[in-house]
């Protein structure tokens, strides 16, 4: 895919929606607040006190991932990160509607959450089809680069693991070493997950069904936290 296509579809996630502040408001019971200026850590045992498993989703968009994982595991609990407001009051209402019990939002940055949730919270992190920075001058800030996948090695138990998923063949292969070199063991790596023995394993997101629809091949992989 072209960048001005990436371009595009970017912009398309962050336009200005109707009454924003009336809607966050009205979801805010499903909202953990932060101060994005100065992050301090979360006690996750005090927002899910009925929890003993936890799943952090990083770029949760507008919520069908998470939504989808929360209804086929109603026992673990759901954390949905987004940085963008106007996506996230999506994702919110979404949960609202189906009355979901376990999942939670934050409107937050990657790279705080090594600062806001304690080493070895969760069992899982899911990166769907982040934004892939093109251009080799922004590669620092790929979710998928080294230096903020060692940060989310930290947040998993030792025996969790990242699954991450793309569109981006370029984004996917540099993720690749990026994962190897932060210390992650790689298995289930396919460039066709639509066609591979594991899809089904996991709900689609709204940007995988319309890419997939489209005939773009979607790369997943999962990334094991070595001991």
């Amino acid at each position: 895919m072209e960048e001005s296509e990436f371009s595009q579809e970017y912009i398309l996630r962050v336009r200005k929606i109707h009454n924003a502040d009336e809607r966050l408001d009205a979801r805010r019971h499903l909202l953990i607040e932060t101060d994005y200026r100065e992050p301090k850590q979360i006690d996750i045992n005090s927002v899910f006190p009925d929890f003993k498993e936890f799943r952090l989703e990083i770029g949760c968009g507008k919520g069908a991932f998470v939504c989808g994982e929360a209804i086929k595991n109603p026992d673990i609990a759901y954390i949905a990160v987004e940085k963008i407001t106007d996506v996230i009051i999506f994702a919110m209402e979404k949960a609202d509607e189906l009355e979901l019990k376990n999942v939670m939002f934050m409107i937050a940055d990657a790279k705080n959450l090594s600062v806001m949730f304690q080493e070895k919270t969760f069992s899982e992190i899911y990166i769907n089809f982040c934004d892939p920075w093109p251009k080799k001058r922004h590669a620092k800030r790929r979710l998928t680069n080294s230096s903020f996948l060692v940060e989310f090695k930290k947040l998993l138990k030792d025996d969790g693991h990242i699954a991450f998923k793309t569109d981006n063949l370029d984004l996917f292969e540099y993720s690749i070493p990026e994962f190897e070199n932060a210390g992650f063991r790689l298995e289930n790596i396919t460039r066709d997950y639509h066609k591979s023995e594991w899809f089904g394993c996991d709900t689609e997101t709204e940007y995988e069904k319309n890419f997939s629809e489209k005939g773009v091949p979607i790369n997943r992989l999962l990334a094991f936290k070595n001991p």
